[in-house]
Formats: C-alpha cells, sequence, structure tokens
C-alpha cells in the first residue's frame, strides 16, 4: 500500500540524532549512501556552508514485505540558497536487507525508483510541504523556522508599528540586523477576545522570531489592540516580551480606570 506524507517510519523515528548539525547529518547519509561517490562535487562542497536542514518523508511504499521510502533531505545555505538530497532507502535486494541511495535530482531519484520490484508512485503519496528547519543549537530550538521573504515582512512589520521610539518601537539598529534574515515564524503568544464590559475591545501578543545568516535568532513582539478613541485597530512593535505585556496592561489599566 502507499502511505502518506505524514506517515513515520521506523527509520524516520530513530536514524536523527536529536542534536545533528546540518554537517554531521550530510556525514551520515554520505557515509551510508551506496552511490555518493556519483554526487557532484560542487554541490557537497556548498552544503559546507549550510546553516540549518530538514528531513521529511516524501513518499513511500510498503507490499509483502518490501519497503521503498523516499526522504527529502534540504539544507539552507549561508547564501540564502537551500539545496536539496533525495534519499532512496528499500530492502528489495539480496537479504532483505535496507540499502541507501542519494540522488541531487528529483528525477533521477524517480528513475532509480522505478527499477525496484514494487509499484511506482501514485500523485496523492508525492506532496509539497514547507520547509521547516532544524537550527544546529545545543537545546532543542524554540521555533521551526520556514525559509520565506523574511527581510521583507521584517521591513512590513516595522512600517505598521504606531508606537514611537520613546515607547519602545524598535530602532535602526534592529532594522538593519533584520535585513539578514532568512526564515521567520509567527507564533500567537497571547489573545482576549475582549474586556469585562467592553466586547469590542480586544488585545492580541505575537511573537515574530528571526532567523538570520549568522544563524543568531531575532524576536520582535506586535501587540495589536483596539484600545484607541475610535475602536480603530492599532499595531505596536516592541524588542521584548516584557514591554510588550507591560504595554498591554498599561492600555487595559486605562480602559477599566
Amino acid at each position: 500500500m502507499s502511505v502518506p506524507y505524514e506517515y513515520e517510519t521506523a527509520y524516520e523515528s530513530t536514524q536523527s540524532p536529536a542534536h545533528e548539525s546540518p554537517q554531521e547529518h550530510l556525514e551520515r547519509l554520505l557515509r551510508r549512501a551506496m552511490n555518493s561517490f556519483d554526487l557532484p562535487d560542487e554541490t557537497i562542497g556548498r552544503l559546507e556552508s549550510a546553516l540549518a536542514y530538514d528531513s521529511s518523508l516524501h513518499s513511500a511504499h510498503h507490499s509483502a514485505g518490501l519497503h521503498r521510502e523516499t526522504y527529502r533531505h534540504t539544507w539552507l545555505l549561508a547564501d540564502a540558497g537551500a539545496l536539496t538530497l533525495w534519499e532512496l532507502v528499500h530492502n528489495t535486494g539480496p537479504g532483505s536487507h535496507a540499502q541507501y541511495e542519494l540522488y541531487a535530482d528529483e528525477e533521477e531519484a524517480g528513475v532509480a525508483t522505478s527499477r525496484l520490484p514494487l509499484p511506482p508512485d501514485t500523485p496523492a503519496s508525492v506532496c509539497e510541504q514547507p520547509t521547516v528547519l532544524q537550527l544546529s543549537v545545543e537545546d532543542e530550538p524554540r521555533h521551526s523556522y520556514v525559509p520565506d521573504d523574511s527581510a521583507d515582512h521584517g521591513r512590513r512589520l516595522l512600517r505598521r508599528a504606531e508606537n514611537t521610539a520613546d515607547a519602545g518601537r524598535p530602532g535602526e539598529d534592529i532594522g538593519r540586523l533584520l535585513r539578514s534574515a532568512f526564515a521567520h515564524q509567527i507564533t500567537q503568544a497571547f489573545g482576549r477576545p475582549g474586556l469585562a464590559g467592553e466586547a469590542r475591545l480586544s488585545f492580541s501578543l505575537y511573537e515574530h522570531a528571526f532567523l538570520l545568516f549568522d544563524g543568531s535568532e531575532l524576536s520582535l513582539w506586535e501587540v495589536e489592540h483596539t484600545v484607541t478613541p475610535d475602536k480603530r485597530h492599532r499595531c505596536e512593535v516592541y524588542v521584548t516580551e516584557e514591554a510588550a505585556r507591560a504595554a498591554m496592561e498599561q492600555r487595559a489599566k486605562r480602559v477599566s480606570g
């Protein structure tokens, strides 16, 4: 039978160390691949600058004791580019032992898959999903970043902020740092549908976490509220969560007082 993208195999859950760096991950793939010597030297050289990576199950087929899985390994590079290797894992060889093959091109991986004694993939088993980055840090990462127009997102976030620099708005130094952002994640940290006795008023707090070229992280905290004279929606941005929550408390007191 064919299995969906979300299907987690024993291979996926046991073979990926929790704090493996992008380079260590690549070395592990190369060591076990039967055809690693066929990969272009240029491809391997580019991966030396990888800052983060993601591994995900792309497609799979299990039938009568035989199995075949294709994994997509994507690295995010220091130049903000992305590079993907396709890993074919199967047990259709002598002795039914697991065999690993690596390909730099999805089409080449598909040709190799078609040669195996298993039915080909169906379109339903091939799914496109956002690339989620696993950072090479000592502790468990707080965020799962998605590569996007993150520098532009940072500029738009600062442009719509209505609080002034004296009131906690990030300065030009933060704006310069955000120019090197290449991935980000937005998380709602707090939300209130309304204050007592005033259902039209609302508060929300969002963390905008950015991953920068040098591997560092930067978070900005966005407060959205309608505590304005005309109940108009207002956006404010702060450098720290503490400052953002303090601003929310101050505005709530202004209403309740």
